[in-house]
Parts: C-alpha cells; sequence; structure tokens
C-alpha cells in the first residue's frame, strides 16, 4: 500500500511537468522546476502548523535587537528551517496581479540553508521565466492540489475519514529519490555523470559493511562521499549500516557528509536529507572542490563511499593548489619509504585517483576505515613508474590497504558503456588477506534491462550482487577470482646503458684487415678488432649494475667506468618477483646478448599497474584439425562438377 501511495505521488508531480511546462521548457529541463518546487511545497507542508509562531518569535527577537536569530527560529518552527514571511503557498494565490513579487518574498524568508538550495537550484531565474509564460500560478495551483498531499498529516474526507494519508519524513525522500531518478533517466547522458546505478551502489555498500557484520558496535559512525553528488551513496550506505546494526541488535547513530561542485545535484543532495528530516546532515554536505577546498581537512570518518569523474581535467584545481611544481597539499605528498616529498599528483587530464588519495587521508588510523569507490581503467595502468597514478598505486599496494577490485559489467553506467571497476580499500585488513590483492571479474553476472536506459543495458540483480559478494568473503581461487601477492603488481624500471664508441668505428660492419690494422695504429679498435670505449675516470670495484668493468691494462687488471651511448640506451620493466631481482635478471636476459651493458642505479624507478586483461584474458578456442579438414570435404562436395556446368553453359552460349 505504501509503494502504491508513493506511485502515486510521483506520477501526480510527474503529470505537473507535462501539464504545465510542456511549451514553456524543452523535455529535458522540466526538473529544474518540478524539483525545487516539490521541496518547496514539502517545507512548506511542514512550516505550516507552526507559522503563526514562528511570527511571533521573530517579531520578538527584532524587537530584542538579537541578530543570530537562527537557534530560537529553528526552535519555533520546531524543524531545522524556517521561513518568516508573511506568505505561505496557499496565501500568495490571494493575489495574483503581485504574484511573482510576493513569491520572491515568500523565497527570500526562509532560513539560509533552504535559501542556499533555492540558490544553487536557480529557482528566482526560473521564476522569472514561468512569470513570462503566465506558468506560476498555475503551477503553485497544481502543487495544491487536493488530489496529492506533501504533508505529514494525513488529508481527511467531509466524514473525518482519512483521503489522503499523510507522508513521513522517509516516504517523502522516497518520493523525491523516484522523481530525481525519473528525471535523470529522462536526461542520463548528462545526469549519469552525477548519478550512480542503485545496483552499483547496494554492491559497494555490501563489500564495505558485511565483512566487519560482526563488529558493529553501539556507537556513532561517519560516512562520507568526497563526490557525493545527488547523495545516493550516502543514503543508501546510511540504510545498509543501520539494517545491518539492527540485524545483530546494536543501536547506531549516523550521521553523513559530502562535498559536491555542481550546483544543482548539490542543491538536490542537500533537499533530500532536508526532505527526510535530517537537518543535521543536510548541514554536513559542502559545496565546492573537493581536491582545491576540501571542506573536512582534519576529519576521520569510519566509511567511505564515492564515485569520482574520471577521465576529467583536474587543471583549474591544480592551478589553485600551486600548480604542478608547487602544489604542497599535504594529502598528496607525503613521506613514504626513503622519499620525504613522495608525490601522488596526477597528470592534469585526470584526477580520478586523487579523489581516491583524499578518502584515504581520511581514515582512522586506530578503529580504521573501509572505502570503496568506482573508476575507469585507466586507474590500473596509467602513468610510468615514478609518476603521479603509479605513485598512488605503489603507496596503496605497500600500505597493504588494497583488498580488492571488481571489474563490473560494461553498459552498466547511465551515460558510458566503458569498463568500471569498483576498488574496496581499508587499513585493518583481516589476517587472511594481509599482504594480498584479490581480482574478480564479474563482467559476465548481470541480467539484461528489459529497456535501455541511455548507455545502460543491464543491471546487477540480487543474485549477482550475491555472487560478487561471496566470491570476495571466499577468496577462493577460480576462473573468475584470482587472488595474488602484493609485490605481483610491483617492477622496476631500470635504464639500461651501453658504452660510447670512438666516433667513426661502425662495430656492425665488416672491415678489411689493412683497414683493422690501420685502426689499431691510431688506436681506435682493440687487440679484437673491437672500436675502443670512451674511458671516464676509475673506480675501485667492478660492477657491471653500475657500468663497471674488469679490463686488463699492463697485464693487471683495473676498473674502467665507461660514457654511455644515449643512442644505445634502452630500458626494461623487472617485476619485483624477479628471481634474483634486477642482478639476476640482467644476468640472465640482457648480458648474454650484450656483455658490456649495465644498469643505471640513479634512474631505476619502482612502479605499480594492475591488468586484469592479463590475469584474465581467455584466449579464443581454434578448432581443431579434424574441424577444418571436414569444412574443406564439405565444400569440395559442394562444388564438385560446379566447374563442368558452368563450361556447358558457356558452350551453349556459345
Amino acid at each position: 500500500m505504501e509503494q502504491a501511495t508513493h506511485s502515486a505521488i510521483v506520477n501526480f508531480i510527474w503529470g505537473i511537468a507535462d501539464d504545465v511546462l510542456r511549451d514553456v521548457y524543452v523535455r529535458g529541463k522540466y526538473r529544474d522546476v518540478i524539483l525545487p518546487m516539490t521541496v518547496i511545497r514539502r517545507l512548506d507542508c511542514l512550516l505550516e502548523p507552526t507559522k503563526d509562531a514562528v511570527l511571533k518569535q521573530k517579531a520578538l527577537l527584532d524587537k530584542a535587537g538579537i541578530v543570530n536569530q537562527e537557534g530560537p527560529l529553528r526552535q519555533a518552527a520546531g524543524q531545522a528551517f524556517y521561513n518568516t514571511s508573511q506568505f505561505t503557498l496557499r496565501r500568495l494565490l490571494d493575489n495574483p496581479k503581485q504574484l511573482r513579487a510576493n513569491f520572491g518574498d515568500y523565497l527570500d524568508g526562509f532560513s539560509a540553508n533552504v535559501q542556499e538550495i533555492i540558490d544553487k537550484f536557480d529557482f528566482h531565474n526560473q521564476l522569472k521565466k514561468l512569470d513570462q509564460a503566465d506558468a506560476l500560478g498555475h503551477l503553485i495551483e497544481k502543487f495544491l492540489s487536493p488530489n496529492v498531499n506533501l504533508s505529514p498529516l494525513p488529508v481527511l474526507d467531509g466524514r473525518k475519514e482519512v483521503k489522503l494519508p499523510g507522508l513521513d519524513n522517509h516516504s517523502m525522500g522516497t518520493v523525491f529519490e523516484e522523481l530525481i531518478r525519473k528525471f535523470n533517466e529522462e536526461n542520463n547522458e548528462e545526469a549519469g555523470e552525477h548519478w550512480t546505478p542503485r545496483d552499483v551502489v547496494r554492491l559497494m555498500a555490501e563489500m564495505v559493511f558485511r565483512p566487519i557484520n560482526g563488529g558493529i558496535t553501539d556507537g556513532t559512525y561517519l560516512i562520507y562521499d568526497g563526490a557525493c553528488g545527488t547523495g545516493g551513496m550516502l543514503t543508501v550506505a546510511e540504510d545498509a549500516l543501520k539494517n545491518l546494526a539492527e540485524d545483530h541488535g546494536k543501536e547506531v547513530s549516523v550521521h553523513l557528509f559530502g562535498q559536491e561542485i555542481n550546483a544543482e545535484t548539490y542543491a538536490i543532495c542537500k533537499a533530500d536529507l532536508l526532505l527526510k528530516g535530517e537537518g543535521k546532515e543536510a548541514d554536513n554536505i559542502k559545496f565546492g572542490s573537493t581536491l582545491a577546498a576540501d571542506a573536512y581537512p582534519s576529519t576521520q570518518f569510519d566509511f567511505m563511499l564515492s564515485n569520482p569523474p574520471y577521465g576529467k581535467s583536474w587543471k583549474t584545481d591544480q592551478e589553485r593548489m600551486g600548480g604542478k611544481k608547487d602544489l604542497q597539499d599535504a594529502r598528496f605528498l607525503v613521506q613514504h619509504g626513503d622519499d620525504q616529498e613522495f608525490s601522488m599528483a596526477t597528470r592534469s587530464s585526470d584526477g580520478q585517483l586523487m579523489f581516491l588519495v583524499n578518502l584515504l587521508s581520511k581514515m582512522k588510523p586506530e578503529t580504521g576505515s573501509r572505502i570503496a569507490e568506482v573508476h575507469n581503467g585507466s586507474s590500473l595502468f596509467t602513468g610510468d613508474a615514478g609518476q603521479g597514478e603509479s605513485n598512488i598505486r605503489r603507496w596503496i599496494i605497500e600500505n597493504d590497504w588494497l583488498e580488492a577490485i571488481v571489474a563490473l559489467p560494461l553498459n552498466i553506467f547511465y551515460n558510458t558503456g566503458i569498463a568500471t571497476y569498483i576498488w574496496v580499500l581499508t587499513n585493518r585488513k583481516s589476517p587472511k588477506r594481509r599482504g594480498k590483492v584479490q581480482l574478480i571479474d564479474a563482467t559476465s553476472w548481470f541480467e539484461p534491462l528489459r529497456k535501455n536506459l541511455g548507455k545502460k543495458t543491464c543491471r546487477l540483480g540480487e543474485e549477482h550482487i550475491q555472487r560478487i559478494y561471496d566470491a570476495f568473503h571466499d577468496m577462493t581461487e577460480s576462473e573468475q577470482s584470482k587472488v595474488f601477492p602484493n609485490e605481483a603488481f610491483g617492477y622496476w624500471k631500470v635504464t639500461v646503458e651501453r658504452p660510447l664508441r670512438v666516433v667513426g668505428i661502425d662495430p656492425h660492419r665488416p672491415y678489411s684487415p689493412k683497414e683493422i690494422k690501420a685502426f689499431k695504429a691510431e688506436g681506435r679498435v682493440d687487440e679484437a678488432g673491437l672500436p675502443v670505449v670512451r674511458k671516464v675516470h676509475k673506480k675501485t670495484t667492478p660492477d657491471p649494475l653500475h657500468g663497471l668493468f674488469e679490463i686488463k691494462v699492463g697485464g693487471k687488471s683495473q676498473v674502467v667506468e665507461y660514457e654511455s651511448d644515449s643512442d644505445l640506451r634502452d630500458s626494461e620493466q623487472i617485476p619485483l618477483l624477479e628471481e634474483g631481482g634486477i642482478a639476476g635478471f640482467l644476468q640472465r636476459e640482457v648480458l648474454p646478448h650484450v656483455p658490456d651493458a649495465w644498469i643505471d642505479p640513479s634512474s631505476t624507478r619502482t612502479g605499480y599497474e594492475i591488468s586484469f586483461t592479463r590475469h584474465f584474458y581467455k584466449p579464443p578456442q581454434l578448432r581443431s584439425l579434424a574441424e577444418i579438414r571436414a569444412d574443406i570435404e564439405a565444400l569440395e562436395r559442394q562444388t564438385e562438377g560446379l566447374l563442368q556446368e558452368i563450361l556447358v553453359d558457356v558452350e551453349g552460349v556459345v
């Protein structure tokens, strides 16, 4: 029955858009009016019973000269917001000629938190457009219709029986989120940038909360999203944590925190929380750039879920943070190993991994934190050893924070069909996960949608979410689940040097005995007829890893360091798990082919990359020779006599 009520309200409000806005707005812009008006009407309903008390309190405060009126007015309203205007939505219709001016006065009467939402919705500009189209009064009348109830109090008929049930805060939040979903699906190319499908969010919540379900205790928990969009991840996470606590008989207080840079989605997020009666949580949603203007620089959180923008430039943020060379933000410049200034600033064209570093900087060191974040494939491998992306992966894996990465099905997001991945991290790994990383290939675990939503053609059903979680929980090796030691993803990138040859001698060209004799006389080749290398200065210990080689001079052994030839310079990636390390690789793979080569240790860098393709690639099954032969023989039988028929036809024509 509750679901039927919600659907009826959503359909009614959806119908208002078609009735009132069809000739005023293009369909993709209906939400610019309907979402803020839904918020305003709900707040109007909530404030109506205490309207006179608020006006009386306002008059007393003004008379007493009290400037800070926020607390007393909220108390008088009985809400986390208030309105000190003389108007209500219903009273606005009493004077149609002054409707726009009075509506502006009404909006200006709201408390600062509501006015910020209205401003971020850019609703004052919508007000002008609606008034010019003579649609404003009609819009208000529709929202005041006796056929829809956005009040927490029921509507009674003449016999004092319930005509329309009241809508509590949770139900109102459900209605608002359903409207958001419908508008996003109508305009999914744009909205997909700010809207993570609920099936993906549920999977992320499962992987964040279920592993520690036995560890939930009575107390307070903080949940954070550094790219919160419309707030869907926060609200789903809140519900998941509360349900988990209830299942274990625990009482928890959950507080939500977020930051969002897009004005409209920020307004939607705050409005959604406000409509659910979570005024304090709405105050915890901050507007602005998470990278350049972190709203919570010193706060640590228990759980963090996020879907940051990927493939998007953060150059403007980078410039605000001091530029590429002078970026000093402590989140992205840390001490790691022997490096006092280990930089994790990625290339300015894509800042998605910077958002992950932001989350990791807010982990609780004592009690631990859990994180789930969505990324595209570039976060797995982009960036060479020593560059920001690789440094981030190295920092994460060498600190043993990465639990698992899940490859999601293609076409599961609204606005992109590319490969996407969920990273699961914590600074409190269970014993069985320590020193290990699990990769899960869930690309084939999905069900198709009956109707595509933009580029979204499939979804994760409950059985798929359970299957992915089971693979994660069990850590069992299979075709879809593989477990690796942390070091399996690391490598050394080394520079292989060769000696600089004396100019004029080509080691690959054969010379005549006469030429070689002349070169020897000039000191340009040695006794073996090889070009003489340029000597630099002496060292004391022969070491092919440092360009030092033992040679005979006057019957005595000594070391001479060689000058390298940049034209012969090469690089190699050597896995951290390579037997014998760099020296072993050099002896087995390099020196047998170029015995005068050496490694330049000053240029050696450590890098990390994660290749799903390498670990899960399945080569196509080749057909057997018997199958191929059978096909050829079948073709021969089909064409048997065909040439004769052609000749007969030709002769007949002739």
